[in-house]
């Protein structure tokens, strides 16, 4: 390794050790190249953002964003968690599995975990434990459920995986949905084993009329998908102008029909979504410039030269490719794996003639799991937080339910056409 390539990465991992913003490492280490190798700032700069200037699906970003921001801040949530208690409530467990279901009808909405469990995460966690279910299972089973949002569409990490592979978005939001409906039914069936265990109690049986009250009430909320996803499959919209409509329809139903969005709420819903915005945007940038020094240093030749000399089998190749993303998710924010770790693979990917599409499905699972796992998954202190529970009582609830998940993700890994299925029947 050369020396202007192993500097910059000690400078990324001194970043790390020292808790410094994931983006600010990776600058630093960037400028520290750029200056080092005598590169012209000026055509870095101008091939760099020129990329970003053409990548129009990058605007789908802050526009899901901002309707995850809209969801959580007005009455969204609470019809959501109405509908699903109507469904699923009154079975022994019923609690958790609202919980589950309530996430993956949030989750064709937002597409953002993180929204998932800090949202709807709290009125899942307070329900549960009113009820008389334990707090660190209450908490486990929402940060659990919470990854299913970027998995089944739409999907923040999908839209950044196809800015950086070329896959297609649609086909990327159609190979998401069974991942995420066996996930989903996966943590359903792990929750009636725990209640029927613990004897968790049975939930509240509702009567027809009541399902009908709380089905109408939650129609508009329930449209969001059916529109988002409706007219992107029917080619009436690309996936950015999708994500522009469904922001909007937001705003109208949260004003007109829920009346929970005023002046005061929607200024602060506009910061937020500035705020986090300019954070994936850093964040992004960051990530392009050390995308530049992985090409011109041809680490990712190297890599793909290193994995093909222990295996020219895609099947195998996967199993090492998971083990490692599984491994450094442990420990690396789910940006940084996709960001910088996705572009040193695809090439490898591509060469062992591994689907695009399969493989960012693979891959943004991988992530999710990395959420919910110790010592660093984001969700875990999102929901210890939330629920006022200790972090290792959460982390011992949780294990079981990442290892289904592990599960689940090699599934989809070496059956392929649990991804491929509705993106080949639709294409």
């Amino acid at each position: 390794m050369s020396m202007s390539l192993l500097i910059p990465l000690l400078i990324m991992v001194a970043a790390f050790l020292l808790r410094m913003p994931i983006a600010v490492g990776m600058l630093i280490a960037s400028i520290y190249y750029f200056l080092y190798t005598g590169r012209d700032l000026g055509m870095v700069v101008e091939l760099m953002g020129g990329n970003l200037y053409t990548m129009y699906v990058a605007l789908a970003v802050p526009l899901f964003v901002f309707t995850a921001n809209i969801m959580n801040t007005g009455t969204v949530t609470d019809r959501v968690f109405n509908f699903a208690n109507t469904l699923v409530g009154r079975y022994r467990g019923g609690m958790g599995h609202v919980n589950v279901l309530a996430s993956l009808i949030f989750s064709g909405m937002t597409g953002s975990a993180i929204a998932d469990a800090s949202g709807l995460g709290k009125m899942e966690i307070r329900a549960m434990k009113k009820q008389g279910y334990d707090a660190p299972f209450a908490s486990a089973i929402t940060a659990a459920s919470s990854t299913i949002g970027p998995i089944f569409p739409p999907s923040i990490p999908m839209i950044m995986y196809a800015m950086l592979s070329g896959a297609s978005l649609g086909a990327l939001f159609l190979a998401g949905i069974i991942p995420g409906l066996i996930i989903a039914v996966a943590l359903m069936l792990y929750i009636m084993y725990i209640a029927k265990k613990r004897n968790y109690p049975f939930g509240v049986r509702y009567a027809f009329r009541d399902f009908i009250f709380f089905t109408i009430k939650a129609i508009p909320a329930l449209l969001t998908p059916v529109i988002l996803l409706g007219g992107i499959y029917t080619g009436v919209m690309t996936p950015t102008e999708a994500a522009g409509v469904a922001a909007l329809y937001t705003i109208i139903i949260s004003i007109v029909a829920y009346r929970s969005l005023g002046p005061k709420t929607f200024w602060h819903v506009a910061v937020n979504t500035g705020k986090t915005t300019g954070t994936l945007g850093l964040l992004l940038g960051s990530a392009f410039c050390l995308s530049y020094i992985v090409a011109a240093e041809g680490v990712a030749s190297m890599v793909a030269n290193s994995l093909m000399g222990i295996t020219e089998n895609p099947i195998i190749l996967l199993l090492i490719l998971n083990l490692v993303f599984l491994l450094l998710g442990m420990f690396l924010d789910t940006s940084v794996l996709l960001l910088v770790f996705t572009p040193i693979v695809l090439p490898l990917v591509n060469a062992m003639g591994i689907d695009l599409v399969h493989f960012g499905v693979v891959l943004v699972v991988n992530m999710m799991i990395g959420l919910s796992t110790p010592p660093f998954g984001m969700l875990l202190f999102i929901v210890a937080g939330v629920s006022g529970t200790k972090l290792f009582d959460v982390i011992k609830e949780v294990l079981p339910m990442v290892a289904i998940m592990i599960v689940v993700l090699f599934l989809i890994t070496y059956f392929p056409q649990l991804v491929l299925f509705l993106p080949n029947l639709a294409g």
